[in-house]
């Protein structure tokens, strides 16, 4: 018998505790106890203190099962690895996405990524707070911000980049900033949240400017704000993310480009994250990989 199947019988006796336990519905207990032994014997060491009632690891069994335990458990999850490589990308997932970013940028390309792997059954919730993936039965989530736990294994999407624009109706009706103070002379549609003001801020060759902006709609919520302002409202700074389409198709124009918009209290990067006892699986690697491609279409747009 090779190395391998009597260090894994040893593992299973300590932790079955007995040698009839450990042989229960696979070998005789004679069989087991002979593999023990052998493996005794070529180690030279006695591993474990047999008594009619007990077994005992010895130091230099505690020592051995602590290192051969570790290498199978790395074994195994090493041809669990390769094997999802090859497994199908089918069945349900459970996902949960933010709900600007999940409505802006995930659904519009999800036809695509549906296309490509048409076994795949997504089960959608949507939802900006963090839960409990595990209890909640979550294959894959959307967070923002840093991630504090050592369980959840996350994937950077996107970074805290915001830029400034507004509909062609409301350039039409009052012509465009030319520089940040001149946002307080408009209709500004402002983010209302506990950790952000209506002051917006921007660098220019290593200078700030800060300027207080109002305007007639103030909202928590930022469909709303990004609707306003394709509706010719006011002007909005957003994620990059949240208006690369209507950027696209012309529904709004971007402002002030010589400047870069400084993050404000409580900007954070955008991840997707799975928990670390899922395992990477095809399914779950290919939908990591997909929000990705989804948020990096580029960069910034012109």
């Amino acid at each position: 018998m090779d190395d391998f199947a009597r260090i894994k019988t040893f593992i299973k006796v300590v932790e079955a505790g007995s040698f009839s336990a450990a042989a229960r519905n696979q070998y005789s207990v004679s069989s087991v106890a002979r593999q023990v032994k052998s493996l005794e014997d070529e180690l030279g060491a006695r591993l474990l203190n047999r008594t009619t009632r007990s077994l005992a690891l010895t130091d230099a069994g505690r020592q051995f099962y602590e290192r051969v335990t570790a290498i199978v458990n790395d074994l195994n999850k090493a041809k669990s690895e390769v094997t999802s490589i090859h497994e199908e990308v089918k069945g349900v997932l459970r996902v949960r996405l933010r709900v600007t970013a999940g409505t802006t940028v995930v659904v519009p390309a999800l036809p695509a990524f549906l296309a490509r792997h048409p076994e795949l059954e997504l089960d959608i919730t949507v939802n900006d707070e963090r839960c409990d993936l595990v209890a909640n039965n979550i294959d894959v989530a959307m967070w923002l911000g840093a991630i504090p736990d050592a369980e959840i294994v996350a994937r950077r999407l996107s970074p805290t980049r915001r830029i400034v624009c507004a509909a062609p109706a409301y350039l039409e009706r009052y012509g465009p900033p030319q520089t940040p103070q001149d946002l307080s002379r408009h209709k500004c549609l402002v983010f209302a949240a506990p950790s952000y003001s209506n002051q917006w801020s921007f660098t220019r060759a290593g200078q700030i400017e800060n300027v207080e902006v109002h305007g007639n709609i103030r909202s928590d919520n930022g469909l709303v704000l990004l609707a306003s302002a394709e509706a010719g409202v006011g002007i909005i700074i957003a994620h990059e993310w949240m208006v690369r389409g209507a950027l696209a198709d012309g529904r709004l124009i971007k402002l002030l480009g010589d400047y870069i918009v400084n993050p404000r209290p409580g900007d954070a990067d955008l991840y997707a994250v799975f928990p670390s006892s899922r395992g990477l699986s095809r399914k779950i690697r290919a939908f990591v990989d997909f929000l990705v491609e989804a948020f990096s279409h580029g960069d910034e747009p012109a």
